[in-house]
This record gives C-alpha cells, structure tokens and sequence, in this order.
C-alpha cells in the first residue's frame, strides 16, 4: 500500500507535470568528485519552473527532505509517495569531457513506486506531462496508460523523454512510447539507436520531435520537416541534467505559447547555463 501523498493541502495549479524521480548523485570530474541532486525528473521540472512556468512533480518524496533537495521544494509542487531517505534513487557518473559520461553505477531506490496509484487526478489539469526517463521503458508505458486513462479523450499533450540505455535496449517499447506521446524528447545517440541515422527521424503529423546535439544544437521535427536550432556557448563543468534542462524549458516555452522553434531557442540557452555549474546550481537562481 502506498503511503499518501506529501505535499500542498490546497488545490493543485500547474502548467506542467513531471513524472518521475529526483536523486542524490556522485559525480565525477575534472578530477573532482561532488555530490548534487539529480534526477532527470528533477532536473525537467526545476528548468521548466525556473524558464517561468507553474510546475508539479510526481516523483518519490523523501522525508525527511534532505538539504540537498529541499530547493526543490520551494519551487515546485511536489506531490508523491512519502518514502526514506534511504529509498531515494542514486546515481554515481563519471563525465570525460565533449558531453561524454559513464554511468558507474545506479540504485533506483523506490522509483518502483511510481505506479498507477501514485498518479494523482490533478495532473490532468495541467497543459503539459511530461514522462522523465526511468529505469525502464516498460514502466514509463505505464505511468503513460495510467495517464491516458485519467484522462479520456481530452487532456493535456503528453511529452517523453528517454536515454541510451533504453533507446538500444528496449528499442521496441520507446517506439510505442514515440507514437503515444505527442512531444519526445531525446539525443542524438537516441535517437541512432531509435531510428538507425538522425536523418531518419520524422514524426506522425502535429507530433514534435527534439534531438539535442550538445555544442552544436538541436534539432526540431515536426512530419518530415526538420529545422536546426544553432547551440549556444559554453565552458563545460558539469553536463549532469542538460537535456533535461532543454526539455523542461522548451515545454515551458510552449506552455507560454512560445512556437516549437523559439522555445527550443530559449532553452538551449537555459541548457548552456546549466552545464557550465555543478548539479541543478543554474536553475535554483533567483
């Protein structure tokens, strides 16, 4: 049974949901090694809110909150089974450099409990959800069903996101995730293991398709119409949360009423802050 959800008595507002988790990571670099908060569903609602939108967070809710992540819960509405400490997921990355970066190790702690029943009805009030990345594509099928099913024929456009791991190891289940969401979110390298070349990516039609290529930009897809959004300079320190930063941006963008292409824009900028500070430090700025 999960335990109820902790966050605001009051009724929930937001212009955007995010599904999935937040987390304490070890990250390696540049000879260093720092702790930060992660999370790709962390790093999504935190750029969203911080680019000027309302913005909720379905996601494990640890108490008590640890300092690292108690930001977060100053900005955004954060709703989610109340789990331990303990029980956050945790990440250990080890970055090399050009965007390059290995995951050395993951617990993902009660990322399980993101089931149907920790789905909350305020989500379909929303403009937004967006499904972050989770350990598997199999679970991000679900929390997606159970969200078509709050919904019924009307409802907010669903947006997903996925990484490597996944893309090339459930290549079948990110496909139907792809032709369910309305908005996808991905790299380059994803999207070679998705669609066998970049080139090769176009979407159903009013569906849109975001493909990050680091320094060099990104890439808006919408049919067979490909348009490329130019990067933005950067001193990379930390790149932990970049295409998060671009996701949650760009769908902030758009809930502002902000085109695909000039919310694409603004974020790449949002994106080069990040990467150029330790952990989530750029989207906690006032």
């Amino acid at each position: 049974m999960l335990a109820a959800h902790y966050g605001p008595s009051r009724p929930v507002q937001v212009d955007l949901f995010v599904i999935g988790t937040a987390s304490l990571d070890v990250l390696h670099f540049g000879g260093q090694t720092l702790e930060a908060a992660g999370g790709a569903g962390l790093y999504t609602a935190l750029a969203a809110q911080r680019a000027g939108v309302r913005t909720g967070l379905i996601a494990p809710r640890p108490e008590p909150m640890p300092a690292a992540l108690q930001p977060a819960v100053e900005r955004l509405e954060w709703l989610g089974p109340v789990i331990t400490v303990d029980d956050l997921p945790r990440l250990e990355i080890e970055h090399h450099g050009g965007g390059q970066a290995t995951l050395l190790a993951a617990s993902w702690g009660a990322e399980a409990r993101l089931t149907v029943d920790a789905i909350p009805p305020e989500v379909t009030e929303a403009t937004f959800i967006h499904i972050a990345a989770l350990s598997t594509a199999q679970r991000q099928l679900d929390v997606l069903q159970a969200v078509r099913q709050l919904m019924g024929t009307h409802g907010p456009r669903l947006s997903v996101g996925t990484y490597a791991r996944l893309a090339y190891g459930e290549t079948g289940r990110v496909r139907r995730l792809f032709e369910l969401a309305d908005l996808f979110f991905m790299n380059e390298n994803e999207a070679r293991g998705l669609f066998g070349r970049v080139e090769q990516a176009q979407t159903r039609p009013e569906a849109l398709l975001f493909i990050t290529l680091g320094e060099a930009g990104a890439l808006v897809i919408e049919g067979d119409r490909v348009t490329h959004i130019s990067g933005q300079p950067a001193i990379e320190l930390d790149p932990t949360g970049a295409g998060d930063t671009f996701c949650g941006a760009t769908l902030a963008g758009l809930a502002r009423g902000l085109s695909p292409l000039a919310a694409a824009t603004a974020a790449a900028v949002l994106a080069a802050q990040v990467v150029s500070q330790v952990g989530p430090a750029a989207l906690l700025e006032e």
